[in-house]
């Protein structure tokens, strides 16, 4: 009885320390994150080293205006919330303590020791943040927004930052700073993704909601600086230890920090040295860039300063956050809200809304978009109800609707639907995905399958006749948004049809040669549906087909799909010889942001262009291989 009473108080108390140990280590997982990035995208370092050279010649060039400057920047912060439990599921109040504790930080007003280093050292970098007061469309807002998930717990992979992976999406990061408090799992403090690897939909940091704000956070980071921390990446400031495993070869770029071999663990007070410090005034223990507790946590030097200033000048990184009007709250108006906003018919596309009439308005703004989107689709009507048509069976969407008087506007009042399901049906011919595997369809007969994924593709193929050279090939009652190439047989597009939304698409080619033709159905966003088959018909006449209005895309051997894109596209590029090929995605400032040497073979070629790190907006994609140059543009639209 005592071995056991023994053994139970030896697990109990390993149990504690090791749970206490687990806690009281920071770990930061941004480093991890930006290897990961770099893994992903081989140009990556090329591109933040070139980044660094030209930022590290400006503040050269303009450091004494840089440090002096008291011109204060403010910055519309939204806190996402995603939560399991009630624990996770943190109280508002913990969100304003950490926007005090971000500004504290920031005005160089944290009153913690300094030990042995002047007070010379501890900068105000005129940043100030305030949670946001308007949302991206202009109603208002708290700042602050929930999200119940069945996750348990996140990590590096940026699920929290996306709604289809059980996260909220992003507020436009050019306007907002995007911080998500979740539960972080690997003893996970939080991370940060740095501006040199794109300002877009994951920019921003994610915190464990264990050691976010104050009140009911967890020792020793309880008392808001991993936040701060975080935020510090987000803002270009490196580790002060450099990340070199204590070779003492490492930088931050700032030389007013000085060389320090590794992270420190724990509270500190007075001088601390080490092997790259090994005399006083030590190493940097209290800078908000180290990983030591909440408690000792103080500064951020001029040069630290210096580096955060640079990303707000006009042409900065950043600049457009210094602009944003997040933090000014909309005007209000003398026209009223709309009350009553219900959905009383839905069906599987389409979904009947209607309000109550606000007195003195004389029309009202209306928009739509899937729950999952970040992308809004607006109209504006003079009744007190819509019909929204072509939408996504078995998908929830958000709709809200504003007022417009002579006086103003009023603010947006929102509601959210699900379409119905449709009844399922079973795809036959899958795998399909490539023309190589494309499967034979019987002509004149309509046959049905399914794009169960955004990355999915259906290839099909037929044959016509002597007799029957005529084709039509039509794609009907589409569940969302799907385009239609037709090929000969040599790769060459016979026709195609990329009409929007769910309208029918119709490829009509009267008299081309007799042979086999492949058929090419893909999703022109990231739309689709895993439950409802579209209908695919192919037929052949020996009469020709009323032609309609010529819907065919002359893409000179070069198709890029989905167009718009999301995270990837897709490109086929018929060849008629095994080449070197080089492909280019091109900025609108002729910028080249990827490229690729490839070797094709003779027929058509399938590539993928990897947009996950890519910012929205317009890019070309250039193909040069080495006789031809062809150039198609594209949207990228996260």
């Amino acid at each position: 009885m005592k071995k056991l009473l023994l053994i139970t108080i030896s697990v109990i108390f390993f149990a504690n320390f090791f749970a206490n140990a687990q806690t009281s280590q920071r770990k930061c997982g941004t480093m991890e994150y930006l290897q990961m990035q770099k893994a992903e995208d081989p140009m990556l370092e090329t591109s933040i080293n070139d980044l660094e050279a030209q930022m590290q010649t400006w503040i050269d060039a303009n450091y004494d205006e840089i440090v002096n400057s008291k011109s204060v920047i403010t910055i519309p912060v939204v806190v996402h919330i995603v939560y399991k439990t009630t624990a996770e599921n943190i109280s508002d109040t913990r969100v304003f303590e950490q926007i005090d504790i971000l500004n504290r930080d920031y005005a160089g007003l944290n009153i913690n020791s300094m030990g042995s280093f002047s007070t010379s050292l501890k900068s105000n970098t005129e940043l100030q943040f305030c949670l946001a007061q308007r949302k991206p469309d202009g109603s208002a807002t708290n700042g602050i927004e929930r999200r119940a998930t069945t996750v348990s717990s996140f990590s590096t992979n940026n699920y929290v930052k996306n709604y289809a992976k059980g996260g909220l999406n992003a507020w436009d990061p050019t306007k907002y700073m995007n911080i998500w408090v979740c539960n972080l799992g690997s003893s996970l403090c939080g991370y940060a993704q740095f501006p040199t690897t794109g300002v877009n939909s994951t920019f921003g940091v994610v915190i464990n909601y264990r050691y976010f704000g104050v009140t009911g956070a967890v020792a020793p980071f309880n008392l808001g600086g991993t936040t701060t921390h975080e935020i510090g990446h987000c803002f270009n400031l490196y580790h002060i230890w450099g990340d070199d495993n204590g070779a003492c070869t490492g930088t931050d770029y700032c030389t007013d920090v000085p060389n320090q071999a590794n992270y420190t663990y724990g509270p500190h007070t007075g001088i601390l040295t080490d092997a790259c410090s090994p005399s006083s005034p030590g190493i940097m223990y209290m800078n908000f860039m180290d990983y030591s507790d909440d408690i000792s946590y103080a500064n951020f030097t001029p040069n630290q300063k210096a580096r955060i200033q640079a990303l707000f000048v006009p042409g900065g990184l950043l600049y457009s956050l210094s602009t944003s009007n997040g933090c000014t709250p909309p005007t209000t108006t003398g026209c009223g809200n709309p009350t009553g906003l219900s959905v009383p018919t839905i069906t599987s596309n389409s979904a009947n809304i209607v309000w109550n009439t606000v007195t003195g308005a004389t029309s009202y703004n209306v928009q739509i978009k899937q729950s999952s989107s970040s992308t809004w689709t607006s109209s504006s009507v003079t009744t007190n109800y819509i019909l929204a048509s072509n939408l996504v069976a078995n998908t929830q969407y958000e709709f809200q609707v504003q007022a417009v008087c002579a006086s103003g506007m009023g603010g947006f009042v929102s509601t959210t639907f699900t379409t119905l399901p449709v009844s399922s049906c079973t795809d036959n011919y899958e795998s399909n995905n490539t023309s190589s595997a494309a499967k034979t369809i019987p002509v004149n007969t309509a046959v049905t399958a399914l794009i169960s994924a955004s990355s999915d593709i259906d290839w099909f193929k037929f044959t016509n006749t002597s007799a029957a050279k005529n084709i039509k090939v039509t794609l009907t009652n589409l569940p969302a948004d799907y385009d239609v190439i037709v090929y000969a047989s040599n790769g060459s597009i016979l026709g195609s049809s990329t009409l929007s939304g769910t309208t029918n698409e119709i490829v009509i080619k009267n008299k081309p040669k007799v042979g086999t033709y492949y058929i090419k159905v893909y999703p022109k966003s990231t739309g689709f549906s895993a439950s409802t088959c579209y209908t695919l018909t192919a037929m052949i006449s020996g009469s020709s087909f009323k032609e309609i209005e010529d819907n065919t895309d002359e893409i000179n051997g070069l198709s890029l799909y989905p167009n718009p894109a999301s995270n990837m596209l897709n490109l086929d590029y018929f060849s008629d010889l095994e080449t070197q090929i080089n492909i280019a995605l091109i900025d609108l400032t002729g910028r080249t942001i990827k490229s690729y040497d490839l070797q094709t073979n003779i027929g058509i070629n399938n590539f993928n262009i990897d947009l996950t790190e890519i910012s929205e907006g317009f890019y070309f994609v250039k193909l040069t291989d080495g006789h031809n140059v062809l150039i198609e543009k594209i949207i990228v639209s996260k």
